[in-house]
């Protein structure tokens, strides 16, 4: 089976990866650690160009944290104005926030470069690095700014209300507060995907399966993978096929079908999921599975590509970017 990219539906950009939090259940594994890197004016122009030739009706903007470069988000904020393509919505979690006063400010600015619409994070997974006192308080500034607010999620609003909003809290705190079934519930809550910090937060958590199990659920291969519904490119050029951070694809190998010899690791998983990329890299590489079940096949599918990476120290275009294993 050969994968092609050739049409996109809604998407976004990442413009950075780094952020002032490592929440745990963050796909990307953004955090502190990460350089300050941002996507440039003429590297999302060329990014949305992309997107719009392959049919993308609209765009958001995510990280790491946007807000954190401000000079930066108004280039990015250019860039789609002068593509022509609808900007949905621009991602943040808060942690920029000072004071009321510079924040409008920063919206306003951000307003006259194309912002009307700011997707405010608010989860227990923020909460454990942003006082929720931050969190309101952005509302508010969008609120005086005529910026217009997506609460990502508005369901938690109460539960991160019950406690002193003037400091973060831990899961753990949610935990003894709520009852263990809380914590077992939030990935369902939130929607959450099995990547990145997630899988180690989901360890545990559900029923583990064999490897033989895993690898015959998923025999007729990783249809995710071609799932353009929600779709990101970063700043880094890498197209993520279907939310399988540390997987990528260069934007320009899009639209048309991928050589099997460029992406081995996505062609297999392609054809026959993790049942056809396991014994290509045992061969190959003589990875060993460090356990006989996993929670996922995506954890196994991790465990893999962090081996490639880390203890092979392999080079390759489609396990990109390096950073997302090691930090």
């Amino acid at each position: 089976m050969t994968i092609s990219i050739s049409s996109l539906g809604s998407g976004g950009l990442i413009a950075n990866y780094y952020c002032e939090s490592s929440c745990r259940h963050c796909l990307y594994r953004s955090g502190p650690r990460w350089p300050r890197d941002y996507a440039t004016y003429e590297e999302a122009l060329e990014d949305f160009a992309i997107m719009a030739t392959l049919g993308s009706p609209s765009i958001h903007v995510s990280g790491g944290e946007p807000l954190l470069d401000p000079d930066g988000l108004c280039g990015v904020l250019d860039a789609a104005r002068d593509a022509g393509i609808s900007l949905q919505y621009v991602e943040t979690g808060g942690s920029w926030y000072r004071d009321m006063d510079s924040a409008c400010a920063l919206l306003e600015k951000l307003g006259s470069h194309g912002l009307h619409t700011l997707l405010i994070s608010m989860s227990p997974f923020h909460n454990e690095f942003i006082p929720f006192s931050k969190t309101r308080s952005v509302i508010e500034a969008c609120h005086r700014s005529g910026i217009s607010l997506f609460p990502w999620i508005a369901d938690f609003y109460l539960d991160l209300s019950t406690f002193d909003e003037s400091k973060p809290h831990s899961l753990e705190e949610y935990g003894r507060h709520f009852g263990e079934d809380y914590l077992e519930d939030l990935p369902r809550r939130y929607g959450i995907v099995p990547g990145g910090r997630a899988l180690d937060y989901f360890q545990g958590m559900t029923r583990e399966h064999s490897i033989e199990e895993l690898a015959e659920e998923k025999r007729d291969g990783c249809s995710e993978l071609a799932d353009t519904n929600h779709f990101h490119i970063d700043l880094y050029g890498n197209y993520i096929p279907g939310m399988c951070a540390g997987l990528s694809i260069a934007k320009e190998d899009l639209g048309h079908p991928l050589d099997p010899d460029e992406y081995p690791l996505i062609t297999r998983l392609a054809e026959g999921g993790i049942g056809a990329l396991l014994p290509w890299i045992t061969e190959r590489y003589g990875f060993k599975p460090s356990r006989k079940t996993y929670t996922t096949d995506c954890q196994l599918c991790y465990e893999m590509r962090r081996f490639l990476v880390v203890e092979r120290d392999v080079r390759s275009r489609e396990l990109q970017p390096r950073n997302h294993y090691f930090l």
